[in-house]
């Protein structure tokens, strides 16, 4: 395929096509009010990429209870005081274009209490003095998914992407490594995956045939198994269960080192796998107009950016004016993200990355 493939439309098996094949990879941001309100700053992040050309645009990871939150100033989806700026996003979004996704998040065993967080462990023993959550109370946060689900609904969002990964609550309780309970939740990969299961069949029931889900799926750390998750996706790619994967990978590019599938590229375990109406995309060190295009040669449908996003704002229509492009390299100077308009906050947030802000950058 050409770099011109990338600006084909793509259709999901819910709701709208996508007009071409780039999504905005949601990314934490830290820009919002301390309640999780969104924030004139965060209005502004969302209003540049509006006008950006991505096909689909996911906000940054929503909490969807208060006790949930994993990072200061983080965005929430957990009450209706939320509303008037979720829908104040995704109307800026429409208006530009895009179809529109929240990304609903529930930081589970890493919840922060100085933040108010309520650390939620699958397991006992995976934080000193802290019980597993009861089995009521794994479905209460299953029922707050699907309820911030119907809030993006309500705020005007096309769909919502329910966070699977980084060892956030989902991608805990998919995890052998930090799950050991013995009810329903536990044991088994169908019981471990029974938690991300329930949260999507009910947001589909709760939302309705127009509303779009996606998944964020990450396969590395965390004690995941890559043959389970394999497993677990084909399964939910059968069922159609949802519009589509976001597989993010620390690099699109990466190797299996061991195993099964050894040799094989991380994302082709996953594309060879038959998806029916199910679209698939990847994150991960996507800086180039040649690099976007390779990766579907390699069997994406849609590419999701995200480094290169915060680099070079309207990166799809660099990519659209030279097939060429390519996306300038971090650590850049905190200035140069000032000027390319970033607010001091979400600078403050791409220091803690490490390689994203040059060191001693005032």
């Amino acid at each position: 395929m050409s770099v011109s493939d990338l600006f084909k439309p793509l259709t999901l098996l819910h709701g709208p096509a996508m007009r071409n094949r780039f999504m905005m990879a949601p990314l934490t941001n830290q820009q919002s009010e301390h309640d999780g309100t969104a924030s004139e700053f965060d209005q502004l992040w969302i209003e540049q990429l509006a006008k950006s050309g991505y096909a689909l645009i996911q906000t940054c990871a929503a909490t969807v209870e208060a006790g949930g939150i994993a990072f200061e100033r983080q965005l929430g989806i957990h009450s209706d005081d939320h509303l008037p700026g979720l829908r104040r996003m995704a109307s800026s979004i429409r208006e530009g274009g895009g179809l529109s996704a929240v990304q609903l998040h529930h930081a589970g065993h890493r919840a922060d209490p100085l933040l108010g967080g309520i650390p939620s462990p699958a397991s006992s023993d995976t934080l000193p003095g802290i019980n597993a959550i009861t089995t009521e109370a794994v479905e209460r946060i299953r029922d707050s998914f699907i309820t911030a689900a119907k809030r993006a609904q309500l705020a005007g969002f096309d769909g919502i992407s329910v966070h699977g990964a980084f060892g956030w609550i989902l991608s805990e309780f998919m995890s052998p490594d930090l799950n050991n309970r013995k009810d329903k939740y536990g044991g088994s990969l169908e019981n471990r995956a029974r938690f991300t299961i329930e949260v999507i069949k009910g947001i589909r029931r709760s939302c309705g045939p127009d509303f779009q889900i996606g998944w964020r799926l990450s396969i590395e750390r965390y004690g995941l198994r890559m043959e389970e998750l394999r497993e677990i996706t084909g399964e939910i790619f059968d069922q159609e269960l949802i519009d589509y994967l976001d597989l993010a990978l620390w690099d699109s590019a990466q190797i299996v080192r061991e195993g099964k599938y050894k040799g094989k590229t991380m994302l082709s375990v996953f594309t060879e796998l038959p998806r029916k109406g199910v679209r698939l995309g990847a994150a991960g060190k996507i800086y180039s107009a040649r690099r976007a295009g390779e990766l579907l040669d390699e069997g994406c449908d849609f590419v999701l950016i995200a480094r290169a996003g915060i680099l070079q704002r309207d990166f799809p229509l660099q990519v659209m004016a030279n097939p060429l492009y390519d996306s300038p390299k971090p650590p850049v100077p905190a200035e140069y993200l000032r000027k390319g308009g970033l607010s001091e906050r979400f600078i403050s947030s791409l220091r803690g990355w490490q390689t994203f802000v040059k060191p001693g950058s005032p």
